[in-house]
């Protein structure tokens, strides 16, 4: 029934494969997908590390980047079936276990994001996401709306987001869904790392295509997601959905672990998205963390774009150029969603220049633009 649905509602989503260039960009996750390839995450679980409780941060990280190029050498042979992972042992201490005792030792000093609040979530205490170590999820479920290549998407929706985007479509599980003063939560559970597991297999049998970790956004979760992935054993796409915020210790941590990069990239100008998502150095940061995903993980991205009124010139342009000069294998998803909601509908005076959606105008500037780049966007678009 599912898979019926689906492929009435979005037979683009099986005909997309028949894209040769589709297929070479996003191979490895086709690759999982026939199952012929093997998520990353399955593959840090059979990767040794020698570490012990009395570790500090610091050693933790030196083990984990000596890890890393081990764990680079390991993947390469099994993806060139020189080696099969059903060979390796698994190991007392895996890579993976490296990494979730990395994570919580973050929590306790905040800096999943660049915000880096520095507090003790482990504690209760709650920084600029509103969390503490506990998440919680407003939804799971069977996506057919995500473009083409993701259809039907395994999405879990993680509530806290470390932006404050002033026209959010999702305000109410990204900024609106906990009261500040009290901390009580108005929408979505606590959700364990093992409920995390078990939503992701619910969401494999169901047959998604991958398990999409979004939000709100998920990066403060990122503790959780890691223990989830101890739990899970399905040989599915993971998937990271985020406004691509995080640290650069977060990153990292996250590389070895993501087969699929959906990333936002919504401003050029860092005062304009200071004014509209409340951030600093936007796009030093949002760059920094596409790039190495591109370079040092699995390097099959999706880039969302969404063209915003007024800022096809200052932001959409300049974006398109960096996406064809720095991560030129990736697609890009031309966005033309952008609705006045939230705080533009609510306080219209003092964001006149976004009330808007964008015109057919911006619309032609835009895809021409991208032509232009030879970007390749259209069939997720």
């Amino acid at each position: 029934m599912v898979f019926t649905l689906w492929f009435i509602f979005r037979p683009d989503a099986a005909n997309v494969w028949e894209n040769k260039k589709v297929v070479e960009r996003y191979s490895r996750y086709k690759g999982i997908l026939d199952g012929k390839k093997t998520a990353r995450f399955l593959i840090s679980k059979k990767i040794p590390v020698e570490i012990s409780e009395e570790d500090s941060l610091e050693r933790l990280w030196r083990e984990h980047d000596k890890t890393a190029e081990k764990y680079n050498e390991i993947i390469s042979q099994i993806d060139n079936g020189e080696l099969m992972i059903n060979e390796l042992e698994t190991p007392k201490i895996s890579f993976l276990d490296l990494k979730e005792k990395i994570a919580w030792k973050i929590l306790r000093e905040c800096h999943f994001c660049e915000r880096r609040c520095k507090i003790d979530r482990f504690e209760g205490k709650h920084g600029f996401c509103r969390l503490g170590k506990e998440s919680f999820i407003s939804s799971a479920f069977l996506h057919t709306g995500e473009e083409s290549v993701l259809v039907p998407s395994g999405t879990i929706f993680f509530t806290g987001c470390t932006f404050t985007c002033v026209f959010c479509q999702n305000h109410d599980i990204s900024q609106e869904w906990c009261y500040e003063k009290n901390g009580n939560v108005s929408g979505g559970v606590e959700a364990s790392p093992k409920k995390v597991a078990l939503l992701a297999e619910r969401l494999w049998r169901e047959g998604a295509r991958n398990i999409n970790l979004v939000g709100g956004d998920p990066t403060p979760n990122i503790h959780t997601i890691i223990s989830a992935l101890k739990e899970f054993e399905k040989n599915i796409t993971i998937l990271w959905n985020s406004n691509m915020y995080q640290s650069l210790e977060a990153t990292k941590l996250l590389l070895e672990l993501m087969d699929f990069w959906l990333p936002d990239l919504k401003y050029w100008e860092n005062d304009f998205a200071k004014r509209m998502s409340g951030i600093n150095h936007y796009r030093e940061i949002v760059t920094r963390n596409i790039e190495m995903a591109y370079r040092a993980g699995s390097g099959e991205i999706l880039i969302r774009h969404l063209i915003m009124p007024g800022r096809v010139e200052k932001d959409t342009f300049p974006i398109l150029e960096w996406c064809a000069k720095t991560i030129p294998q990736s697609m890009v998803n031309l966005m033309d969603q952008y609705h006045p909601d939230y705080l533009v509908q609510r306080i219209g005076n003092e964001y006149r220049d976004i009330d808007r959606r964008i015109t057919s105008k911006e619309w032609q500037q835009a895809t021409f633009k991208a032509d232009e780049l030879e970007i390749f966007w259209r069939p997720v678009s």
